[in-house]
């Protein structure tokens, strides 16, 4: 697949068949009951996968029929970079031909490495012209620029673009992680909202994500919005400006909480998971009590327990 047209005759497919081996047939049960199908008994089948009007079948044969609107992103989400574990549907194929002036959003997180402080996920949305402005700015991989550069270009980029930033701190982390379970899907979660509130400001047809885990995550945490148009997700996808930029927004604004946040309760906390950070909890502790740790810390790290281990 070579260009945007064939994506959009691929996106109106509602009929799908491929060939299965053999050895994929019990994941694609497993994951479709952990998807929400119901399981059924047809003719000439193993099994037929139905939610709403969407349709899965796997017939003695071998072949597997999809059939019904969500078809391309079935394909897209789950049946090729999960079961298959292969791209010939060409949602990547496509993005890699598109030239790096076509406009998109790029969407990035900061703050999943670190104990103290929120959750930060950030959108940005780059036309030809912001881009070239962003690149001349030294705009890249937010891992790769110091925290002073990265409280300039933050501000450069929310002047320039449009762009959407979702907090979540630590309060909201803890509880929401409680009740999830699962940091990928936390940060599908956060994805998710990025994407929908930057749509609801621009017109766009493309968004690019750092692939943070099993894609049918933001398959299934993606709204109205979301799911008209493809959302690719590419392993260092920080390499594209949009992405970059996203990145720098995300690092910046959680770089303005942890600050904030220091200085609200007099105590200086420190970015990542290290031998500092664990004297500050330790700190925080002394100071406030175990119970100032749910405001300020990610739980569920390995660092909670081996602090509070070492107190007692």
């Amino acid at each position: 697949m070579k260009n945007i047209a064939e994506l959009e005759k691929l996106k109106q497919i509602t009929t799908y068949t491929i060939e299965l081996n053999a050895e994929l047939y019990p994941k694609l049960r497993k994951d479709l009951v952990e998807q929400g199908f119901e399981i059924k008994k047809t003719p000439y089948s193993f099994f037929t996968a139905t939610k709403n009007k969407f349709h899965v079948t796997l017939y003695k044969s071998g072949k597997l029929l999809i059939q019904g609107k969500e078809t391309p992103e079935f394909i897209q989400y789950y049946l090729e970079p999960v079961l298959l574990k292969k791209l010939n549907f060409g949602y990547e194929d496509v993005l890699n031909d598109i030239q790096t002036h076509e406009p998109r959003i790029g969407v990035d997180e900061s703050g999943k490495g670190d104990y103290f402080g929120p959750l930060v996920v950030a959108g940005v949305y780059v036309d030809p012209d912001k881009e070239k402005i962003l690149t001349k700015l030294g705009v890249k991989d937010s891992k790769l620029i110091n925290d002073k550069k990265i409280k300039v270009l933050r501000d450069k980029i929310v002047e320039l673009c449009p762009f959407s930033v979702v907090v979540i701190g630590p309060d909201r982390y803890n509880e929401l992680y409680d009740k999830i379970g699962n940091l990928n899907r936390l940060l599908a979660w956060g994805h998710a909202r990025v994407i929908e509130n930057l749509l609801s400001k621009v017109n766009c047809d493309r968004v690019i994500i750092d692939k943070f885990g099993n894609n049918k995550f933001i398959l299934d945490a993606l709204m109205k919005r979301g799911k008209k148009i493809p959302v690719v997700q590419k392993v260092r996808a920080e390499e594209d400006i949009s992405v970059a930029a996203a990145s720098v927004l995300a690092r910046g604004e959680f770089l303005r909480r942890i600050a904030r946040l220091s200085k609200e309760i007099e105590v200086k906390l420190h970015k990542g998971a290290s031998k500092q950070v664990e004297e500050a909890a330790k700190e925080l502790i002394q100071k406030h009590g175990v119970e100032i740790l749910k405001k300020t810390a990610k739980m569920h790290f390995k660092t909670t327990k081996k602090v509070i281990l070492s107190i007692d």
